[in-house]
């Protein structure tokens, strides 16, 4: 109760921030000069609480480069953030993060670039009613969600290590998660089920699955970052629950009367993109690794999102999944 009234009335945590803090107020200290240098890549960014992460990121003089499975909605976003930021450099490249070759060709493509990597926010979203199949033969929810993003982050992280080495400046990987992640129980998490669901579907489930498993892999990748030592950074954010296309999909379960009454708690897409801004460039956050964020603040989830060993377990059979199934020309 006391957590739900703080939420309510916007007080701040430790951080000077809280639920009611827009992502430029979170950034507002950073300076464009400092951030001058920083590349940014935002998935799930032509609408919602990612664009106002890549609107935001820009006007603080990070260079941003957009992957976007409709590069048509992309060009819009850019040309909206280039007229209020005229230097803005925003880099469009297409990508369809349910189908590993996509991501391939994506990750490809940047690296050819020969551009060096500071940010990476894995932020896309997707909330299927119905049960859907990727064209890797996987539900589409999980495959977008987590498995995309995995792939995504796997293909990257050498960049952003070796970024880190030569420029001296901390590499910072953030997962947009939810709260919902706390609905799922542990024997509901079955990596196999996950990937083909034999019973019953569910959409708000597998969304909360899919959520659960973004933070195991920050969860882990910290510990794997740590162990070697790196220059690198990995923590999940909860945006909060916000006025955005995911919430819309469910509304059809619920009253308008309800859905109405319900969206006043709602938080604006600017608050709502407050965290992952915050955390991805707060020097409040420089060093932390492994945690979980919400309203701008560390906060606590699940004990099954705390197991390592659950987050181990997902992450090696994910990456087996990854490299001997569909990528086995890429070095284990």
């Amino acid at each position: 109760m006391k957590a739900t009234l703080k939420y309510l009335a916007g007080i701040a945590g430790p951080s000077g921030y809280g639920s009611k803090t827009t992502a430029e107020q979170a950034t507002k200290d950073f300076s464009n000069s400092s951030n001058s240098q920083l590349t940014a890549i935002i998935t799930g960014a032509t609408s919602g609480i990612g664009a106002e992460t890549a609107r935001v990121l820009a006007k603080r003089g990070v260079r941003i480069v957009l992957p976007a499975r409709d590069l048509k909605k992309a060009e819009i976003l850019k040309e909206f953030i280039q007229k209020e930021t005229p230097m803005a450099q925003i880099i469009l490249l297409e990508i369809d993060l349910s189908s590993f070759a996509s991501i391939q060709r994506f990750c490809a493509e940047f690296l050819s670039l020969q551009l060096p990597l500071h940010i990476l926010i894995n932020n896309a979203g997707k909330f299927s009613q119905k049960l859907e199949f990727s064209e890797d033969k996987i539900e589409m929810t999980f495959a977008t969600n987590y498995l995309g993003h995995f792939l995504l982050t796997e293909l990257l992280l050498e960049k952003m290590v070796e970024t880190a080495e030569g420029c001296g400046i901390q590499g910072r990987i953030v997962n947009v998660t939810s709260v919902v992640h706390n609905w799922v129980k542990r024997d509901q998490f079955r990596f196999s089920q996950l990937l083909n669901p034999k019973k019953y579907y569910n959409g708000t489930r597998a969304y909360a699955q899919s959520k659960l498993a973004n933070i195991l892999h920050a969860k882990e990748l910290s510990r794997q970052l740590k162990a070697r030592n790196a220059n690198v950074t990995i923590n999940a954010v909860h945006p909060g629950i916000v006025k955005t296309g995911i919430i819309r999909d469910h509304k059809g379960f619920i009253t308008d009367s309800l859905y109405f009454m319900a969206s006043k708690l709602l938080k604006s897409t600017s608050q709502g993109a407050a965290s992952t801004c915050y955390v991805a460039l707060s020097p409040q956050t420089e060093g932390m690794s492994g945690k979980y964020f919400a309203d701008c603040n560390e906060s606590h989830s699940s004990v099954l999102a705390n197991d390592e060993i659950e987050a181990h377990k997902l992450w090696k059979g994910t990456r087996v999944l990854i490299h001997r199934r569909f990528l086995p020309h890429v070095n284990s």
